[in-house]
Order: C-alpha cells, then sequence, then structure tokens
C-alpha cells in the first residue's frame, strides 16, 4: 500500500530553498505518493522547479499574504490542503520556519509529531523514523500508531537533494478567508554580514576561544570566505561578545551538518559537540593536543591557529 505523503516546501524572497529537494528524496525513500505544497506570493516558479526534480503533484498556493512566513495564514492554509488531500505523512524542514510550522500543525490536527529527523524506512504502511538524541550519541526510532497523521521535521544537509524527476505542478484555490491573520508581517529584515546560510551550509569554519581576542574573528573568516563557507561560533565567543548570536552553533545555538565542518579554537565542550558533531568531515586545529575536540574530529592539526588558519586562505584563495 503506498503512503500518501504531503512535503511542505520552503521558499524565501521567492526562491525555493535547497532543503526543500531533500525532503523530495525523503519521501522517494518511504515509496510514498507524494503531494508537495509550495506557499508564496508567485507560487508558479518554485512549484515549477519543485516538478522537475520529481515532486510528485506540486501544489502551487499563490497569495499576496504569502510574500513573507506567517504561522497563523500556513498552518490555516496547509491544514485545509491536509484535509483536501488526507496524508498520512507530512514532511517539512527542520528550519526555523518548519520547526514552528510543524508543532501548530500536528497540535491543529491532532496528529503525532518527531522533529529532526536523519532516518527513515518503511515496509508496506508502517512507517519508521529515527533521530538522535543526547547528543547524538544514541539513535531513536519512532513509529506512526493508529490513525494519527505523522509530522516530521527533517534534519537539513542529512539526505541528498533530489535529482531530475518528473512531476505535474497544480494551481491550488483556497478560500481567500484562510489568509485573513490578526498578525500582519511588513517586512523581512536580514542581518549582515553572512551570505551563506548557517543551517545550510556545506562548509562551516567556525572560531572559539582559541582565537585570543574579537580583533582575530576577522582571521576566520577570512579562511571562510576563501571557501564559500558560513562563519559559526562557540559559545564562549558568542558570550564574550565577539560575535553575533546568530553564528552559534551547538546546544544553545543552532544544529548543521555540513559537509565540512573547520573548528579552530574550539576546545569541544559537549554543549558545542552537540551541534556539530554529525558533520560529515571534521577538521580541528587547536594547540593542545588533548582537546576533546581531536575526539570528534576527521582530521586534526595541532598546532598555532595564527600560522595554520593564514596558510590555509592563502592556499585555498590562489586555487
Amino acid at each position: 500500500m503506498s503512503i500518501p505523503i504531503l512535503a511542505i516546501a520552503e521558499q524565501k524572497d521567492g526562491k525555493l530553498a535547497n532543503v526543500s529537494l531533500e525532503l523530495i528524496t525523503v519521501a522517494q525513500k518511504l515509496g510514498g505518493e507524494l503531494t508537495t505544497a509550495i506557499l508564496a506570493e508567485n507560487a508558479e516558479g518554485p512549484a515549477g522547479e519543485l516538478a522537475s526534480h520529481g515532486g510528485g503533484k506540486v501544489l502551487a498556493v499563490a497569495n499576496p499574504a504569502l510574500k513573507y512566513y506567517n504561522d497563523e495564514v500556513y498552518a490555516r492554509v496547509i491544514t485545509e490542503l491536509i484535509r483536501k488531500y488526507q496524508p498520512r505523512v507530512v514532511l517539512a524542514s527542520a528550519t526555523f520556519y518548519g520547526k514552528a510550522l510543524m508543532a501548530r500543525l500536528a497540535a491543529l490536527n491532532n496528529g503525532a509529531m518527531v522533529s529532526d529527523i536523519v532516518g527513515v524506512k518503511a515496509d508496506g504502511d508502517a512507517v519508521t523514523f529515527s533521530r538522535p538524541a543526547y547528543g547524538g550519541n544514541v539513535i531513536l526510532s519512532f513509529s506512526r500508531a493508529g490513525d494519527a497523521v505523522l509530522f516530521a521535521t527533517v534534519r537539513p544537509k542529512v539526505f541528498d537533494e533530489a535529482g531530475a524527476g518528473v512531476g505535474e505542478v497544480s494551481v491550488e484555490s483556497v478560500d481567500g478567508g484562510l489568509f485573513e491573520s490578526r498578525m500582519a508581517v511588513n517586512e523581512m529584515v536580514v542581518e549582515s554580514g553572512q551570505s551563506v546560510n548557517l543551517t545550510e551550509a556545506d562548509i562551516i569554519v567556525a572560531a572559539g576561544r582559541g582565537i585570543r581576542a574579537q580583533d582575530n574573528v576577522d582571521v576566520i573568516k577570512g579562511l571562510a570566505n576563501s571557501l564559500g563557507a558560513a562563519f559559526g561560533a562557540s559559545r564562549a565567543i558568542v558570550d564574550a561578545g565577539w560575535t553575533e548570536y546568530r553564528h552559534q552553533v551547538g546546544q544553545t545555538g543552532k544544529t548543521v551538518n555540513p559537509k565540512l565542518y573547520f573548528a579552530i579554537g574550539i576546545s569541544g565542550a559537549i554543549q558545542h559537540l552537540v551541534g556539530m558533531q554529525t558533520s560529515k568531515t571534521i577538521v580541528a586545529i587547536n594547540r593542545d593536543k588533548d582537546a576533546p575536540i581531536f575526539k570528534v574530529a576527521t582530521f586534526g592539526i595541532v598546532g598555532d591557529l595564527f600560522e595554520i588558519v593564514p596558510a590555509l586562505t592563502k592556499r585555498f584563495q590562489s586555487g
């Protein structure tokens, strides 16, 4: 029996987020009948992109009220789609927007929820999701029980983006009253200084207290820029006021899962490891050979970061 699946794609400023293509991959692993929804002020462009990557039946929901993300409006519109298409599994990305939206959807639809999944398995109409716990030291499994719709957020960068595929775009008509809201979002202010989104980055270069002073943050950012990478930070230097909280990786910051993670001057406290130890390749640079970070590192360099980092930056800049 094919499992009906609804994937909630994500867009920013009308541009489809890459994590949306990872949802298609998850649905393909489940072997279900996929419907993908994209909500935007102008939805047909991103809907066409989803269809070309195998998004199944792609529902393009367009309205000026969808220009900016609004929990209330999105949840109300998607609940209507759930009632119409009757999915057994609803997928969204474990991003800031996805986490807020799915919790509300699960409550509105009397569903069950599992967050931050990193593994999927299907046996007929039985679905099992897995997610890390206790700082990644334990993997928990969750199965859908009874008739409750299962809402799942997918950790970004765990699954590959879907390649070329076949799908069809359907312009979805929704009752205009669903777009009314008690809250009005007038504008979205984008923080400057970070060209690459931390949670979606393939490469992250992160700094810790070992960089010694705020003035040295630019040394680490130089390496990040040479790689086209996002800049990350430990809680220690955020608390010290050396960089903004939006860069913080760890238990009280962001959980990331890039292909390559540079940990520079980071000792490796458990609070930081929780947020990054599932990275595919970890390169640690620290002068303390006994630093805990080396226990999770794929490659470790023991030495003076002020000699190593500029040399790496020069090498990467030269191509």
